[in-house]
């Protein structure tokens, strides 16, 4: 006879959920450097990727990567609507620190044809226009790794006011290594380490995104505040829920 009739089904969320649990607990006084030490070259190695937009304050989080293991792969979304100075940047920091797996990952040309032709869904569904250009994108690129690593900080206000170090996504852990850095930690590493500015900062943009969707901010406004300006949105959905889950936007 079975021992169990009806054998007991286990959510890899739950599993998930309480192994960020410990992991926040573990590495909660822990520096930030020796954490991705950790979580890049000894708990998730070779399993964990590094997701970058290359943006204002990307140069930080990809020069500790750097640091501890420059051949870590690092996803771009490229969705097809990023500033030139963007691509720029990105190509800037990919030789200055010498990291040497840096993959852009696209859109799918099927999806393009079918629900943006022309161009401009950014305008007439904006959701949708992140669903097809960068959430789907970047589960795609995730496929086969347990793990992986956002520069999302409490301080950039939204939704990321009480981010967690580690995240339950799925079966898979996000791990948020500058969840608690303040926008004044951030500068002071970067003029200690002599780090390549973003083009665009200057002029104001203090989050960028896609060029449609991102616009320079006030004095005292968010860092986010540019982004979706004027619209009840401010993240484009690879954040929300298990990537590649929510087809209909729910997420988003």
């Amino acid at each position: 006879m079975a021992l169990l009739e009806h054998p007991i089904r286990i959510d890899a969320s739950d599993i998930a959920g309480r192994e960020a649990h410990r992991l926040a607990m573990l590495y909660d006084r822990v520096r930030t450097i020796d954490l991705l030490d950790d979580m890049i070259n000894v708990r998730f190695a070779g399993e964990v990727a590094v997701v970058s937009s290359f943006g204002a304050e990307s140069s930080v989080l990809l020069h500790l990567v750097s640091r501890v293991n420059p051949a870590a792969p690092v996803l771009f979304v490229d969705t097809g609507k990023h500033f030139g100075e963007t691509r720029s940047h990105r190509d800037q920091l990919r030789e200055k620190f010498g990291l040497t797996d840096v993959r852009s990952l696209k859109p799918d040309p099927a999806r393009l044809a079918e629900a943006d032709r022309d161009g401009g869904l950014w305008l007439r569904d904006p959701d949708a226009c992140c669903r097809i250009r960068k959430v789907e994108p970047l589960a795609r690129g995730l496929a086969g790794f347990t793990a992986w690593v956002s520069g999302r900080k409490r301080f950039q206000g939204g939704d990321r006011t009480e981010l967690a170090l580690f995240e339950p996504e799925g079966d898979r852990i996000k791990i948020n290594p500058l969840a608690t850095w303040s926008s004044d930690d951030i500068e002071i590493y970067q003029r200690a380490h002599d780090l390549p500015r973003h083009p665009l900062i200057d002029p104001g943009y203090k989050s960028i995104g896609c060029m449609p969707c991102t616009a320079p901010v006030g004095e005292g406004d968010d860092d986010r505040a540019g982004r979706w300006k004027g619209q009840d949105k401010t993240e484009c959905g690879i954040h929300f829920g298990a990537l590649g889950v929510e087809h209909d936007g729910s997420g988003i």
